[in-house]
C-alpha cells in the first residue's frame, strides 16, 4: 500500500521518459550488434524480449528492495564494441561469450572488489562524469532547433510554463506537445505498425578462445568501466548510498539466466539513471524509488511487445526524442555542475573529469566516462597526493 500512496504522475512520467529516452537512443546499436551475428528476426526480438525482461525486472526488485530509483540498461558501449569484435564468430560463440561476461560481473559483484573502488572515488569526480556523460544531450535539445525549430521551440516553451506553474509535470507536457505538434504536421509515420508479442529463442552457447578474448572479457570491461561505474556516480551524485555489490551481482544474476536469449549485457544505467533520480521524478528524493518501478514496468511491456514498441519509437522524430531527453535532463546537469564544482580541493579535478568525459573520446574500446574518470584521479594524485 505505501507504494501506492508513493506513486506519483511525475514518477510514471519520468519511468515513461527514461524508456523512451533509454530504447530510441540506443536501439539502433543494438540492432547492429545483432545483425552483425547474423541474427534472424525472430532472434533480434528474442533479443529484445530478453533484455526488455531483464531491464523491467531489476528495475521493479531492486527499486522496491533498497527504496531507491534503481535504473538499470542494456550496454550501449557492450553493443558498439560486439558491432567490431564478432567478425567470424557464430551466433552460439557469442552466446557463450556472453556467458562468460555475465559470470566475471556476478564474481567482481559478489566479491565487493568492485565496490571498494568505487568508495574512493570523490563525490565531486562523480558528478563531473555523470555531468559530462549528460551534457551532450543537453546540447542536443537545442540542437534538435536548428532543423526542427517549430517543434523543438515549441516544447521547450511549454517545458518552461510547465516548470513555473506545474514544475513536476513539465517533461510530460513537454512531450505531449511534441507528439501533438508532429502528428499536426505529419511527422508520425505509425500507418505500418502492428501488434505483436515477442517470443524468446533459446540459441545453444559455444565455447572458444577467439570469443574469450575478443569478445567475453573485453565486453565485461567496457560494461563495467563505461556503463556501471558512471551508473554509480549517477546514484552517489543524486544523494543515494547503494548497496552496489549486492546491485552488480544480481544483475550478474539476471544477465546469466537470459543470456542464452540474447541479453548480452545488462548494467546500471547512466543517463536514464539521471532521470529518475531527479526532481523531476518527484520533489521528495525518499519517493523516487517509484519513478525506478514505472520504468520497470514500462522496460517489461517493450520487453514482451519488442518489435511493436520498436517499430513505434523509430516512428517519432529524432529531435523530439532529442528535446525531450534534453529538458529531461536540465535539472540534473545543473546540480551535477554544482556538485563537481563546489568543492575548491577537488575543483579542479572534477573539471577535468567533466571535460574529458564530455569529450566523448574512446581509447582501447573503452569510453569516455572511464578515461573522464581516470584524468580526474590523476589531477587529485598529481595535486594534493600525500596531503
Amino acid at each position: 500500500m505505501k507504494c501506492l500512496r508513493d506513486l506519483s504522475l511525475s514518477a510514471l512520467s519520468a519511468g515513461f521518459v527514461t524508456v523512451l529516452v533509454g530504447f530510441a537512443s540506443s536501439a539502433v546499436i543494438v540492432f547492429q550488434a545483432a545483425h552483425a551475428l547474423g541474427a534472424s528476426q525472430a532472434q533480434l526480438a528474442s533479443w529484445l524480449w530478453a533484455l526488455g525482461l531483464g531491464m523491467g525486472g531489476t528495475c521493479i526488485v531492486l527499486s522496491l528492495r533498497y527504496r531507491m530509483p534503481i535504473s538499470t540498461a542494456w550496454s550501449t558501449a557492450g553493443a558498439a564494441m560486439l558491432i567490431t569484435s564478432v567478425s567470424g564468430l557464430s551466433m552460439n560463440e557469442a552466446i557463450g561469450a556472453f556467458l562468460v561476461s555475465a559470470c566475471l560481473i556476478i564474481v567482481s559483484g559478489f566479491s565487493g572488489w568492485f565496490e571498494r573502488a568505487i568508495q574512493r572515488i570523490p563525490l565531486a569526480l562523480a558528478a563531473g562524469m555523470m555531468s559530462g556523460v549528460l551534457l551532450r544531450f543537453g546540447l542536443n535539445a537545442f540542437v534538435a532547433m536548428q532543423t526542427e525549430f517549430a517543434l523543438s521551440f515549441g516544447m521547450f516553451v511549454v517545458y518552461l510554463l510547465g516548470r513555473r506553474w506545474w514544475p513536476r509535470y513539465a517533461v510530460i507536457l513537454a512531450l505531449l506537445a511534441g507528439l501533438l505538434t508532429a502528428a499536426g504536421r505529419g511527422m508520425l509515420h505509425l500507418q505500418a505498425i502492428t501488434v505483436q508479442l515477442g517470443m524468446p529463442v533459446f540459441t545453444m552457447p559455444a565455447f572458444s578462445w577467439a570469443a574469450l578474448i575478443g569478445v567475453a572479457l573485453p565486453l565485461f570491461v567496457v560494461t563495467m568501466a563505461s556503463q556501471n561505474v558512471p551508473g554509480i556516480g549517477v546514484l552517489r551524485a543524486a544523494g543515494y548510498r547503494p548497496p552496489v555489490s549486492k546491485l552488480i551481482g544480481w544483475l550478474g544474476v539476471v544477465n546469466l539466466l537470459l543470456a542464452p536469449f540474447g541479453a548480452y549485457a545488462l548494467n546500471l544505467s547512466t543517463i536514464t539513471a539521471a532521470i529518475v533520480t531527479g526532481p523531476e521524478a518527484h520533489p521528495d528524493p525518499d519517493k523516487r524509488y517509484m519513478a525506478g518501478v514505472a520504468a520497470g514496468v514500462f522496460y517489461t511491456l517493450m520487453g514482451l511487445f519488442g518489435a511493436t514498441v520498436a517499430a513505434t519509437l523509430l516512428a517519432l522524430p529524432k529531435e523530439l526524442v532529442w528535446a525531450i531527453a534534453g529538458f529531461a535532463l536540465l535539472g540534473t546537469i545543473g546540480n551535477g555542475l554544482l556538485t563537481a564544482l563546489n568543492h575548491e580541493r577537488h575543483r579542479e579535478a572534477a573539471l577535468v573529469t567533466f571535460l574529458v568525459t564530455a569529450s566523448g573520446i574512446t581509447l582501447l574500446g573503452v569510453g569516455s566516462a572511464f578515461w573522464g574518470l581516470l584524468g580526474g584521479v590523476l589531477v587529485l594524485l598529481l595535486l594534493h597526493g600525500g596531503r
